[in-house]
């Protein structure tokens, strides 16, 4: 057997137990596993747990899982589906077919609204007044928690304060930004889009899991990186069914506020490292986009540990950040579910033998998409139009200001052509739906349907 140096040992465990998530798949699958070659050597005794776990990505397959006691291979651990059937899922894009006349005229009548009232869909002024108080009260409230909180009860409210400012970055700024709807000159929209890097994600990784797989292909497992949360919940009817799952409507709840922790000490880092986002690959950063990931990564941990570490016990800056970064995940995950995993949103399926769905475009967002809450003004300012979902996936590029406005040409039209246009009429009721859905999904008589369809149409 090759000796292996002590150091370079201890790397490859540390690197290769990155990838474990527990039970992403379940043990049916582990008989498939294959792994892309690589050139570290890992034990016997690893592998074995990396197996256990289920550990997920999709890059290239090459050959199946050696149980030698040390093997020059893993150097990254692929999701456990035999090569064809990999190959085809993600080697041929999925493409939408069908007549695109609806959103054709849709568009048209959106362009000839902004004409008639003579404003424009990106660079409103309205928009830059609340970036700029939105920032301005993120960065009071950090300075207070920071510098001047007296107390550890006035602390806990900052940090309150401060995760909903930081999640309000993520509906405001970040999220137009992102969507290139801020600004027509792309370096404001870059700007805008970083300040998620400065408050602990990846502007670049949600470039890709957010603006392309989740955009495009809205509520199709395997290619919406949005609902795959590996084994921790079953949020599509074609997902596995786990024995756990008869609880997640009551369990999902606490964990979404672990969002945002994942993303800011383990997410992020995995999909560089991995190469994949869910079971989708993707090109990693290079050259200034990598500078910016690091960049923003230092920033953050700065702003979030370093310069509080100063001032504070290492308890107390640990306390604050879990209770900051819990209230912003909780928040940016009830606002994004609540536009797709409800009752009333589809869950469409390839047709089978080929990479296509037989629905145009943007007939596909409006089945999987539902509105909340259109009447309620302060809502929608507060989360960035987001109650405004059916707009935002139709017009990603028309910044959320306009949004009530697009929204009264999109209901016209769909009543005209006959489309369904989903909606809740206020937030509880979205959430409501969303309990729901997770509940009926947590039922092992929910199977995967053989073509569009919503939850509710599958149970017995």
């Amino acid at each position: 057997m090759t000796k292996v140096p002590r150091l370079h040992l201890l790397f490859d465990r540390a690197l290769a137990l990155v990838f474990i998530r527990a039970l992403a798949n379940g043990p049916e699958h582990q008989e498939n596993v294959y792994l892309h070659v690589g050139t570290w050597s890992v034990p016997r005794w690893l592998l074995r747990v990396i197996l256990f776990s289920g550990a997920r990505s999709t890059t290239k397959l090459d050959r199946p899982l050696p149980f030698a006691g040390h093997c020059q291979a893993p150097r990254f651990i692929i999701l456990p589906r035999p090569v064809a059937e990999l190959s085809s899922v993600h080697d041929k894009p999925l493409k939408f077919s069908g007549d695109n006349a609806f959103h054709h005229e849709l568009r048209r009548r959106v362009d000839a609204e902004f004409r008639r009232t003579g404003h424009g869909q990106r660079d409103s002024a309205r928009m830059y007044l609340k970036a700029a108080i939105i920032l301005g009260a993120f960065a009071l409230t950090y300075a207070t928690l920071v510098f001047f909180a007296p107390s550890g009860w006035q602390a806990l409210l900052l940090s309150i304060v401060l995760g909903a400012a930081t999640a309000g970055i993520g509906f405001n700024i970040m999220h137009d930004g992102g969507h290139q709807a801020c600004s027509k000159h792309r370096w404001i929209n870059g700007l805008m889009a970083m300040t998620l890097d400065m408050v602990g994600g990846s502007s670049y990784i949600w470039q890709w899991q957010h603006g392309r797989f989740h955009h495009t292909w809205v509520n199709i497992d395997g290619h919406d990186s949005d609902i795959d949360l590996g084994a921790l919940a079953r949020l599509s009817p074609r997902q596995p069914w786990r024995p756990w799952h008869r609880w997640q409507h009551f369990y999902l709840w606490l964990l979404y506020g672990a969002t945002a922790i994942r993303w800011h000490l383990y997410g992020d880092f995995r999909d560089i490292i991995t190469g994949t986002i869910g079971e989708r690959p993707f090109t990693r950063p290079r050259g200034a986009d990598l500078t910016a990931f690091v960049l923003g990564k230092l920033a953050f941990f700065t702003l979030a540990f370093g310069l509080p570490l100063v001032f504070h016990s290492i308890g107390a800056v640990v306390l604050f950040y879990t209770v900051t970064a819990a209230v912003a995940g909780l928040l940016l995950a009830l606002v994004f579910q609540m536009a797709h995993l409800v009752e009333e949103a589809a869950f469409p399926v390839p047709h089978e033998g080929s990479m296509r769905i037989d629905t145009p475009w943007a007939i596909h967002q409006l089945e999987t998409t539902v509105d909340f809450a259109r009447g309620n003004r302060a809502l929608g300012w507060l989360i960035g139009g987001m109650n405004f979902q059916v707009e935002h996936h139709l017009f990603p590029r028309i910044s959320h200001v306009h949004y009530p406005t697009v929204s009264r040409v999109v209901e016209s039209t769909c009543r005209e052509f006959g489309v369904t246009y989903l909606e809740h009429r206020t937030f509880a009721a979205a959430i409501a739906s969303h309990y729901r859905l997770l509940r009926q999904l947590g039922k092992p008589a929910v199977t995967a349907p053989t073509a569009p369809a919503r939850v509710a149409e599958l149970l017995p």
